[in-house]
């Protein structure tokens, strides 16, 4: 039976079409090297209702990588660098500390860090189109996603592989030991150890598929499962379907310390119309089982770590609607203007409405989101791809669900602007 099982998947990936080798095509260390600068400056103001204080932090950051070429031969190595440097330009002690922001760690009494240096870097070997390498690691994966969505990066120390042997088949798995906050310039955030394993696959032009499984010590087990399929009408116009789903199981002492249960089980299901310059969008999202979904934050905060973007949900925004037995429904709509003479900006709305949220206090609570962002992406010239970025939402929160998420008004202005030094 082994040995039938053997023929079969050997048969099938022999006829599956194969790339051309990467490593075969390298032009070495030096001369496939590249050296980007990125300059982020980040505003978030939380207005917060109920009685709690508001937060804000403001702050200038900037972010060098480095990435080598591979030596030439069978086998190619290099070296990846990442320094990064935050300097705090508001948010001081009082207005500093909500998890959701973290641009700049408070210390015992309250105080932000005034600024932040941290530096990583990378070996990495690499076999036709495979890749093998440790230490400083920022996963991109819905199992395992390091937040660079604040002012610096978030990320983990450890081992990955990436494979793309097959064409329209990648492979990832990695082994974790650390987890270095956004916020901070230690590498220890209590992690002791992620594990994670999966594929995505792209079996024709309309039709993907992605599967990943993890395994964060002492805190939990996850699936992943995410399906894709877009259908073309006509010339500018098409329809996209995305599912997204977790399963997860808490370990027991883990779910102890927050009182709560272990299971739980979050799917999302999205219909977009692109029609020209427009996106219409909606969407239904729901959470099962004895606890919401967790994920992100830190392990010495109480968190799951397994990175702060880890929930590729369709209604994610300010509030990602992941409480207990929580339901939700989306309804968003896009325009991209350069239909209309002004290419590079965009512009999103987007309502969601969340009920049936099981708490201390209710199996009832509710909560509603009104979501903006407008989007603004020079074009050519001097000041080519600078993105400038402002997004506000409006979050309100039942009374008796205020022990699962709280209200308030959000707005969150950046400006980025990424450039080649080599």
């Amino acid at each position: 039976m082994k040995k039938e099982i053997s023929l079969i998947a050997l048969s099938l990936f022999t006829a599956l079409p194969a790339i051309a080798s990467q490593q075969s095509d390298s032009q070495g260390f030096v001369n496939d090297s590249h050296l980007n600068l990125f300059l982020r400056n980040a505003w978030i103001n939380r207005d917060y209702q109920g009685g709690v204080q508001d937060k804000a932090e403001w702050g200038q950051g900037i972010v060098a990588t480095f990435e080598s070429g591979y030596t030439e031969g069978l086998i190619g190595f290099g070296i990846d660098g990442i320094a990064q440097y935050g300097v705090r330009l508001d948010g001081g002690r009082g207005r500093s500390g909500a998890g959701g922001i973290d641009f700049f760690k408070q210390d015992s009494e309250g105080r932000a860090k005034s600024d932040l240096a941290k530096f990583g870097a990378t070996a990495k070997m690499r076999i036709s189109n495979t890749v093998l390498s440790y230490g400083n690691q920022r996963p991109q994966l819905p199992i395992v996603y390091a937040d660079d969505s604040r002012l610096l990066f978030e990320s983990f120390t450890g081992t990955m592989l990436t494979s793309r042997e097959i064409d329209g088949l990648e492979i990832n798995a990695g082994y974790f030991t650390d987890e270095q906050r956004k916020s901070d310039d230690r590498h220890n955030s209590g992690l002791k150890s992620l594990s994670f394993g999966g594929a995505s696959y792209q079996f024709n032009d309309q039709f993907s598929g992605a599967l990943y499984a993890s395994h964060v010590e002492d805190v939990l087990n996850k699936q992943y499962l995410g399906l894709n399929f877009k259908q073309p009408f006509s010339t500018g116009q098409q329809l996209v379907l995305d599912f997204n789903g977790y399963n997860s199981r808490l370990d027991s002492g883990y779910a102890d310390s927050l009182n709560t249960g272990r299971s739980n089980s979050i799917w999302s299901l999205a219909a977009s119309y692109i029609w020209d310059i427009h996106t219409f969008k909606v969407a239904y999202q729901q959470s099962s089982g004895s606890t919401g979904y967790h994920y992100g934050s830190y392990r010495d905060q109480g968190g799951v770590g397994d990175g702060g973007n880890t929930i590729w949900l369709a209604n994610s925004y300010w509030s990602d609607f992941n409480g207990e037995d929580e339901r939700s429904w989306q309804a968003s709509y896009g325009l991209d203007f350069a239909g209309l003479g002004l290419p590079g900006l965009s512009w999103t709305t987007a309502y969601v409405r969340g009920d049936n949220i099981k708490t201390s206090a209710t199996s009832n609570g509710k909560e509603h989101e009104w979501f903006n962002q407008v989007q603004y992406q020079v074009q050519d010239g001097m000041a080519k791809d600078l993105k400038l970025k402002l997004r506000y939402s409006v979050l309100r929160v039942s009374s008796n669900a205020s022990d699962y998420n709280v209200s308030g008004n959000e707005i969150r202005a950046y400006v980025e602007y990424p450039f080649n030094i080599f």
